[in-house]
Formats: structure tokens, C-alpha cells, sequence
């Protein structure tokens, strides 16, 4: 039989070194592991459950704002990629090429999807004739290639998933409008509310923005090793896309127009996130509202009883099923404490035990995963206190990654004071800059922060540059990123 803490043997320590921890978490709960392919990786089953749930969530809301699914090519003539210059020139060293179809080499290169501006671009132009075609609201979950070199299982790989929105809109102000409201009421809803992350949101600066957007907004999320996860981005893509596609429109006043576009998007490095901010030396801790299972029944077999618990529980699990995502391990190889630490390594919310003392007393025993607190619950109260407990697991996850971000979200003096806390605390340096592009690359050449965001709330008074010293009223905020 294996040994009750073998899991927690095979994990390296989350202090000592958090990048093998992450990787460790990552691959022995099943969520993902490497492939032959450099890159690449597999989404197993556990994984790709959690992402379904996710997934769902934030579906609804997008479908809620009165968007559209659809699905567009996974090929790109380079043609259409070459049509808006500065965009193809912020992805050309990661775009993947085909060049021939079985044995015949094409007479066009096609790239491999690296986001999908250029092709639903060129649809947009065939569909928008007129002001009674706008506006149109498309989302698409699909998968991306972006050749990395450097790649982290979930935070950076060759292939991952995404979902991606592309609206086409009468007005500037109706763009921005769809920009911001993806931004706060869809994405930032969705990480703070199901994935228990709370996030700051602002605006990127023009050197960080996306490549030929007119704005990029986003929401930045800190990872409890100091360093700063982008959580998803909103684009106003301004009317650059539609210039160089010739998306035009004839208006009410009979003038032709050019449109105005945004583009957004989250991927699956959100899974990466749950990971880094919520995870512990005994691995993950799941939100209830997105965990595959929420409620795992152990039952504590001895020889003679043994089928009088496995009648229990199997009753338990029919009478929960309606209500949780509710599994039972009766798996006889393994015994009931390493069962409890390969359920706490997957990040289970609800653990209830039942054996057959608990029986005669008409009770369970139900463990949280978020604090380790036991309850004896009679059964009769069952699903009134896994409903409570599930609740507060979620605000209890939430609140605990609030009260991390607010504490290591810090001001500085001097950038002296700003190189020792980059180095030695991480986290958010939250400083005025002049806005200045050189000012910002030196201090990530010598610092490798980078400025996540330019906050929408300014406060009226001012300071000094962090880095040159002239007077600012920018306030921002600095970090070092995944």
C-alpha cells in the first residue's frame, strides 16, 4: 500500500523553491503534464475539468453582455497578417508558419493562429455594409500557437486555449464603452468572484500595450511569490484595424465610416493562477465554484462493515449529486490517510468521512481543504452545512489573496529604495512616472519591473519620477511579471 504522506514527500517546499513547487503541484494533481512536443503540454482530465468550469462561468457572462459565439480559421494567409503593420511586427517572432500542404509547397505562407484580428478582420469587411449591421458582439473559444522559447507549464506554452472577443461598433465612445465593460463587469467579476483573485485593474502604457491597439486595458493579479500574473487584457483597437482592412460603413447621415473595434481576452495561464495564489506545501485549494469535485466521500471500511458503508455512502452521494459535484473514492488499495492527502493535493474544497461509528450516530465527519477545520454534521443537516461551508471556503480563499495583495503593495522614496524592495520583497511598487518610454526601460533594464499598469483612479496630488526625479501627477504601478 502506499504510505499516507508520499504525496507531501514528492512536492519540493513552496519557501525554498516556488517555481518546482508550482511544477510539482501542477503535474502531481493531474492537471497538465509535459509531452514529447517542446512546449506543448497535455490538459489531462482533473485539468481540463476545472477549465470547463471556468470556461462556464465566464461564457455566461460574456453571452450575458449580449455576446455571440462563433469559430474562425486556425490558418492565416500571411497576406491578411501583413495588412496592419505594427501588429504583425508585435508577433512576428512568435508566429508558427505552414508552407506546404502535404507535398506541395503552398504559394502562401499561412500562419498559424497567434490571435485572430487579421481573419475576422477580413470577414468584418465582407459583412459591415451599413449602420444597421452594427454593432456586431463575437466571442470565440479556441486555441492559440505562439512560439515561446522559454515555456512553464498553463503560464507560457507553444499551444494554449483562450476565449477571444472582437466587436465592430458605430462610435469611439461606444468602443471604449465595450472595452471597459469587459474589463470590469465581465473579466474582473469573473477572476475576483469565481476564481477567489483579486486583481488591479488599469490601463497599460503605449510600450506595453497590444500591438496596434489604440488602448489596452488590464488586470493584473499577485502570485504569492511576489511576482505579478497579467489576468486578461481588453483592447480598443481604435479604427487602426479597420483602415488597414477596410471595414467601412455607410451611416444614418448617408457617409460613409470607418468603424471603430475592440478585441479581449483571458487564457488558460488562469488555471497557472489558482495554482500560485491559492496553493499550499500540501498543494492545491480549489474555489468551489469552478473545483471538479467539490465534496469528496471517504468511507472508513473495516472487513465486517465494509458494505454497510459502502451502502451509505453510495446513498450520500445519490442525495448530494443534485446540488455538488460529488465523488466517492472507495478504492481498496489505498488507506483513508493517503486518500485524505491525495484529495488535498487535488485541491477538494469538502472532504466527509464516514465510517461505520458515524453511522449508528446518523452522522459524518466533513473536513474544509481552505483551513483544515472538522465538524461532526448530522445528516440531516448535510446539505444546509456544505452549502455554508462551501460559501465561506470561497470568501475565506478571496479575502486571504486580498489581504496578501494589499500587504505587499508598497511606496517608495528613492529608486534605491525601489531596486532593494524589486529584489529582496517583490510585489507592487505603486510610484509616480514623468511618462517618459526611456525612463520606463531603464528601470526595467536595471530592475526587470515593468510598469503592469497606470491605475484609472489618479489621486490630484503629485511627486517625482521614480526614476529621473522630474515632477508627475502618473501614478503607477511596477512589478516583475510572468
Amino acid at each position: 500500500m502506499q504510505k499516507d504522506n508520499d504525496f507531501v514527500k514528492e512536492i519540493s517546499s513552496k519557501e525554498e523553491d516556488f517555481s518546482q513547487w508550482y511544477v510539482d503541484i501542477v503535474r502531481k494533481a493531474e492537471l497538465a503534464d509535459y509531452t514529447t512536443i517542446k512546449g506543448c503540454m497535455v490538459i489531462r482530465p482533473y485539468g481540463y475539468g476545472l477549465w470547463e468550469n471556468m470556461q462556464a462561468g465566464l461564457d455566461r457572462r460574456i453571452k450575458e453582455t449580449g455576446h455571440k459565439n462563433a469559430y474562425f480559421p486556425l490558418f492565416i494567409p500571411e497576406s491578411l497578417l501583413n495588412k496592419e503593420a505594427e501588429h504583425v511586427e508585435g508577433f512576428a517572432p512568435e508566429v508558427a508558419w505552414v508552407t506546404y500542404g502535404g507535398k506541395e509547397k503552398l504559394e502562401e505562407r499561412m500562419a498559424v493562429r497567434p490571435t485572430s484580428e487579421a481573419i475576422i478582420c477580413s470577414l468584418y469587411s465582407k459583412w459591415v455594409k451599413s449602420w444597421r449591421d452594427l454593432p456586431i458582439l463575437i466571442n470565440q473559444w479556441v486555441n492559440i500557437v505562439r512560439w515561446e522559447k522559454v515555456t512553464r507549464l498553463f503560464l507560457r506554452t507553444t499551444e494554449f486555449l483562450w476565449q477571444e472577443g472582437h466587436t465592430v461598433h458605430k462610435s469611439k465612445e461606444e468602443a471604449e464603452e465595450e472595452t471597459l465593460k469587459i474589463l470590469n463587469q465581465v473579466y474582473r467579476d469573473y477572476i475576483e468572484s469565481d476564481l477567489a483573485i483579486p486583481v488591479i485593474v488599469g490601463r497599460k502604457t503605449e510600450k506595453e500595450k497590444f500591438a496596434g491597439a489604440l488602448h489596452t486595458y488590464t488586470l493584473e493579479a499577485l502570485m504569492t511569490d511576489g511576482k505579478v500574473l497579467q489576468a486578461g487584457t481588453s483592447h480598443n483597437l481604435g479604427q487602426n484595424f479597420a483602415r488597414a482592412f477596410n471595414i467601412k460603413f455607410l451611416d444614418e447621415d448617408q457617409k460613409e465610416k470607418y468603424v471603430w473595434q475592440t478585441s479581449w481576452g483571458t487564457t488558460t495561464r488562469l488555471i497557472g493562477a489558482i495554482v500560485m495564489v491559492h496553493g499550499d506545501e500540501r498543494g492545491l485549494k480549489l474555489p468551489p465554484k469552478v473545483a471538479p469535485i467539490q465534496v469528496i466521500i471517504i468511507p472508513i471500511i473495516f472487513d465486517q462493515s465494509k458494505q454497510k458503508v459502502l451502502e451509505k455512502v453510495a446513498q450520500l452521494k445519490s442525495r448530494l449529486q443534485s446540488n455538488f459535484r460529488v465523488e466517492i473514492d472507495k478504492r481498496d488499495e489505498y488507506t483513508p490517510g493517503w486518500k485524505f492527502n491525495h484529495w488535498e493535493l487535488k485541491g477538494v474544497p469538502l472532504r466527509i468521512e464516514v465510517g461505520p461509528k458515524d453511522i449508528e450516530k446518523g452522522q459524518v465527519i466533513v473536513v474544509r481543504r481552505d483551513n483544515s477545520q472538522k465538524m461532526t454534521v448530522k445528516e440531516e443537516n448535510l446539505i444546509e452545512i456544505i452549502n455554508k461551508s462551501l460559501k465561506d471556503i470561497q470568501e475565506n480563499l478571496f479575502q486571504k489573496a486580498k489581504q496578501f495583495l494589499e500587504e505587499n503593495i508598497r511606496e517608495v522614496a528613492n529608486f534605491e529604495e525601489f531596486k532593494e524592495i524589486i529584489e529582496e520583497k517583490r510585489g507592487l511598487i505603486r510610484t509616480y512616472w514623468c511618462g517618459n518610454r526611456d525612463c520606463e526601460e531603464k528601470v526595467k533594464e536595471e530592475t526587470k519591473a515593468t510598469i503592469r499598469c497606470i491605475p484609472f483612479k489618479q489621486e490630484k496630488t503629485s511627486g517625482k519620477c521614480i526614476y529621473c526625479g522630474k515632477e508627475s501627477s502618473t501614478l503607477v504601478y511596477f512589478a516583475r511579471a510572468y
